[in-house]
Order: structure tokens, then C-alpha cells, then sequence
């Protein structure tokens, strides 16, 4: 019989890096092991793994960076870009993390407060209200 090894069922550290008004914003995150996200970005760690020992040997046998060429690929490197609207969607996550009413916003919102459920409920109040109008015309139209 082949015994298993249990997944980590864990939650994986990933860590980007953006370009924002000319500043440089670190955005980390856990997600589960398994989710697609983790699964990308652990494939393009590998990736990033296995390009950097492609530098030329030296004569000590010893791989070294190529020096002139390494650092202009560090320099010329381009960072992903953030949006206002991105940065904004991070800085009020991490304002209800820090302050941690997520919980309680999210019970908020699911009640019959929420602007979610208010809109939701005229949608159907309106859908609702055309069909007995259509009803009506349809109605009226047999001879």
C-alpha cells in the first residue's frame, strides 16, 4: 500500500511589489495552498529559481552574476503599476484589518440595511411590476 503524505493544507505568503505615484508599495497577502493564486505564484518562483542559475561559470567553477548585464536587468526591470482605484481597495482593507471591524461590516451589510440588499430587493420589485404590466397588455390585445 502507498501511504499518502498529508498537503499542507497551510496558507502561502505571497508578496508583490507595485509602482504607485512613483513609490514603491509592497502588497502581501496569505491565501490557501491550494487556490489557483498560490499554485501561479509558486510556479513563477520556480521559474525565477531555475533562470538564475543560468549566469556564466567562472573559472573557480563558481556562478556569479554577469555583473554589467545583472544590473541593468535589476535597473531596467519594470514594476506593475497600481491604480488609484487598486491603491484605494488596499488602503481600506488594511484600515478594516487594523481596526478589525471586518466582521462587523460584514454582518451589517447582510441585513436589511445593506445597500446591496436594498437594490436587489427594487430590481425584483421592478421586474415584478413589468410582467404584471405585460400581463395586462397582453391581455387587453386578444380579440
Amino acid at each position: 500500500k502507498l501511504h499518502e503524505k498529508p498537503k499542507d493544507s497551510g496558507k502561502v505568503t505571497i508578496t508583490k511589489t507595485f509602482d504607485f505615484a512613483g513609490e514603491e508599495i509592497k502588497v502581501t497577502k496569505e491565501v490557501d495552498s491550494n487556490s489557483k493564486e498560490a499554485k501561479s505564484f509558486l510556479k513563477q518562483q520556480e521559474k525565477l529559481q531555475s533562470a538564475a542559475p543560468a549566469s556564466l561559470p567562472t573559472v573557480s567553477g563558481v556562478k556569479r552574476p554577469s555583473g554589467m548585464s545583472s544590473l541593468l536587468g535589476k535597473i531596467g526591470a519594470k514594476k506593475q503599476k497600481m491604480s488609484t482605484l487598486e491603491k484605494s481597495k488596499l488602503d481600506w482593507e488594511n484600515f478594516k484589518e487594523e481596526e478589525g471591524i471586518v466582521e462587523e461590516l460584514a454582518i451589517h451589510n447582510r441585513g436589511k440595511d445593506g445597500y446591496i440588499e436594498r437594490k436587489a430587493f427594487l430590481e425584483r420589485v421592478d421586474h415584478r411590476q413589468f410582467e404584471i404590466e405585460r400581463d395586462i397588455r397582453l391581455s387587453r390585445m386578444k380579440p
